[in-house]
């Protein structure tokens, strides 16, 4: 039986928005899930206004009926909200809403992503280079070995290393993360307020320092069997790519590397011997073009197209810009500030309609002034 643990979280007060309430409480209301709750705020521009929402409206958008109006305009736990939002200051989390501009940018991808996360720590959840590397909780020393390997080589790459905390090839990819001085952060399937597994404990501290904690779960939510699925999810659409090191034909990450195939994500394996069981996974994946054979970090690098340093505009291209209509320079404005985005996200910052966004973004790339990357995300040239 796992007990609360706060000794990892110093305490510390962090302002919170009128409307994060609203927020954490739209979390909770029956029947509305992550897909339901996006909706919403995209109707009504902000939690709080959900719920003061007309029930007789609420009933008339589509997908929403009579049963889940009823969920919303009936929800009396604010209490309970109101414990989390005590939790969130006193702990200095972060909360992260679907509309925040720190809220994952990648994740808006994914239509079933979190529509609030809780986050504690310093890497920037949005920088330019993200993967997640998953493997199996029982690794070989060949997977040990490959795993950190692939981190000494990624050193100079100042890339992001997502896992999942848990036992074996995670907690690895996580350690040598921080012995490269990679920033790494890890994705829980239980609340803030405790670690799981508790060996884990000590690593994760120094996360703080060098990464972070992120989990779509509120404090005294136990690592239960049907939460980790759900903590894959965002381990595999946070990332531009998922590299599986070592893995058996079932498990978690194999669940990690179908959701990052459906998220339109790249996913790379490395092989390994036909008799060794662990990694049946990867071979099944390579086999089944579900994921790029890898054999190091250099065929990642090649593959995700990642080149150093950045390219500055030719004078022609800067000259450009006195030339675009508002609909592109707001766009070339967007990426200027992010340096890199998703298409779901220049649709939601930009409030212009899909197709005036598409426009612009061809206009563009015709231009020579941006181009398009792997997970449909976009960067200035």
């Amino acid at each position: 039986m796992l007990e609360t643990d706060y000794s990892i979280f110093e305490q510390r007060t962090v302002p919170m928005t009128n409307d994060l309430l609203y927020q954490i409480a739209l979390t909770l209301v029956p029947n509305i899930g992550d897909v339901h709750a996006k909706f919403l705020v995209g109707i009504y521009g902000d939690a709080a206004s959900v719920f003061k929402a007309r029930k007789k409206e609420l009933e008339g958008l589509e997908g929403i009926g009579s049963t889940r109006a009823a969920c919303i305009k009936l929800f009396d736990e604010f209490e309970r909200a109101e414990t989390e939002l005590r939790f969130i200051q006193q702990y200095g989390i972060i909360p992260l809403f679907i509309t925040d501009e720190k809220y994952p940018q990648r994740l808006l991808n994914c239509y079933d992503s979190p529509s609030l996360l809780y986050y504690r720590g310093n890497a920037d959840l949005n920088t330019a280079k993200i993967i997640s590397i998953v493997g199996t909780r029982n690794h070989t020393d060949y997977g040990r070995i490959c795993c950190e390997k692939f981190l000494d080589d990624l050193k100079d790459e100042n890339v992001l290393i997502v896992s999942g905390m848990a036992y074996g090839i995670d907690t690895i990819a996580h350690k040598g993360a921080l012995k490269n001085s990679l920033k790494t952060v890890g994705v829980l399937a239980h609340g803030l307020d405790m670690m799981y597994p508790p060996q884990n404990k000590s690593l994760a501290k120094q996360m703080l320092e060098q990464g972070g904690l992120l989990t779509e779960f509120q404090s005294q939510s136990k690592p239960d069997k049907q939460n980790f699925p759900k903590r894959n999810r965002i381990v595999a659409g946070i990332a531009d790519a998922i590299v599986v090191i070592e893995s058996g034909k079932k498990g978690g990450s194999l669940i990690t590397a179908e959701l990052g195939n459906g998220y339109n994500k790249d996913v790379f394996a490395l092989p390994g011997r036909t008799i060794d069981s662990k990694s049946e996974g990867c071979n099944y994946l390579i086999r089944q073009n579900k994921a790029s054979l890898i054999s190091n970090a250099q065929d990642l690098i090649q593959g995700m197209n990642w080149k150093p340093g950045k390219k500055q505009p030719h004078k022609k291209q800067r000259e450009l810009f006195i030339e675009l209509t508002p609909e592109e320079k707001l766009m070339t404005e967007m990426l200027q500030q992010a340096e890199r985005l998703p298409i779901d996200a220049l649709y939601l910052k930009s409030g212009l309609n899909s197709s005036a966004v598409a426009a612009a973004l061809l206009s563009l790339e015709m231009q020579g002034l941006l181009t398009s990357l792997p997970g449909k995300m976009y960067q200035l040239l």
